[in-house]
């Protein structure tokens, strides 16, 4: 990557804010350590990027519609290519960083530090580091329930609830097709192959909390 090989550092940006997207741009222009490949306003527009061209590190907001930073980290988990992700948000949830790195980031900048300290955090990542505050590791612990994004929560509530897909497609007014991908992508996290395991894995995970 970018400091290893000595070229510029290849980056996409997935950034919802308009004014904050022309900021990030302006911060790479001129830098000839950092070339900024393309800017999207949400995760899907960031995973069709992905598809369509290599790149060095990702840098991803957490909080963004239609597929927000926890979505597009498990949307790639797994992926023996590809590029370094980097969250970067102004949340003040102070697990958002535990949750990036068990999800697979590879760094971890909050927008409340300098700009200065984005652009030290991509360099590390792109020379193979991992940046990250303090985390307790032993928070670490695998829970398949934690990885979900919040419309898989309310489909398998749904789907605990007895409702069909086409009523769930009503209730939460989204397209029949919508619900079966949402589905899918559900029973691949929980690792089950149908909705009685699902409700199954549910209720036992509401047990043991």
């Amino acid at each position: 990557m970018g400091t290893q090989t000595g070229r510029a550092i290849d980056i996409v940006i997935a950034e919802k804010n308009p004014l904050l997207q022309s900021s990030l741009a302006k911060l790479f222009e001129g830098d000839e350590r950092f070339c900024l490949v393309a800017v999207t306003a949400d995760g899907e527009r960031f995973i069709e990027a992905m598809e369509r061209m290599p790149f060095d590190v990702g840098v991803i907001g957490w909080e963004m519609p239609y597929l927000d930073g926890r979505g597009v980290l498990q949307s790639v988990r797994g992926r023996q290519e590809g590029p370094r992700l980097i969250v970067y948000t102004g949340s003040p949830n102070p697990d958002v960083p535990r949750q990036a790195m068990t999800l697979g980031a590879a760094g971890f900048c909050s927008k409340r530090e300098p700009p200065e300290q984005l652009l030290d955090t991509i360099i590390a990542v792109a020379s193979g580091r991992m940046v990250f505050p303090f985390i307790d590791v032993s928070s670490l612990a695998s829970d398949p329930l934690a990885g979900l994004t919040p419309r898989e929560r309310e489909l398998l509530a749904a789907l605990a609830g007895g409702l069909t897909n086409q009523q769930m497609a009503s209730q939460l007014d989204i397209s029949l097709n919508t619900v079966k991908f949402h589905l899918k992508n559900l029973y691949d996290k929980l690792g089950v192959g149908n909705r009685a395991q699902a409700v199954a894995f549910y209720l036992k995970g509401r047990e043991t909390r």
